[in-house]
């Protein structure tokens, strides 16, 4: 498939939840990721860190969708006051732009700044998503990846 024509984010809805946990499921994107839920099988954790996210209102949860169809997701939460994001692609569509003008879209909203985001060291996808869209590098930290076992350099962005 081709670049999409349009991307859009909505609020996540609980009928959303299923295709997002089955993108979390996908191997390669766990293994990219790293820092995740330490089963990403678990069904029953997924769903209950979802309903905490989404009962949260300083929390904003995101769904992405390309041309209609739920591609991902995007969030924010505070971490010491600053405000951190995440995002979630389905494998199937990486490479298409979508990341970068969700992104887009889903800062657009966004007052908080700085915004920090926080990526794994040999992430070069999210990295250079990352730039693109403005963030800059502020820093390096270790940290225990769930889906590698072992603790990896993770780096450090902020947008201002």
């Amino acid at each position: 498939m081709g670049e999409p024509h349009v991307v859009t984010l909505r609020a996540t809805r609980a009928g959303d939840l299923d295709a997002l946990f089955t993108f979390g499921q996908q191997a390669e994107a766990v293994q990219m990721a790293a820092f995740t839920a330490p089963d990403p099988s678990d069904r029953a954790m997924f769903d209950a860190h979802w309903r905490r996210l989404l009962d949260d209102p300083r929390t904003a949860s995101r769904t992405i969708r390309a041309d209609g169809t739920v591609v991902g997701s995007v969030g924010r939460w505070f971490e010491d006051d600053t405000a951190e994001i995440t995002y979630w692609i389905d494998r199937a569509h990486w490479g298409e732009g979508i990341a970068t003008r969700a992104m887009r879209l889903f800062l657009d909203t966004l007052p908080d700044r700085p915004v920090r985001a926080r990526v794994a060291a040999d992430n070069a996808g999210s990295i250079r998503v990352l730039e693109k869209l403005g963030f800059r590098q502020v820093g390096t930290d270790a940290g225990f990846a769930n889906a590698r076992g072992a603790e990896i350099e993770e780096r450090i962005y902020e947008l201002e």
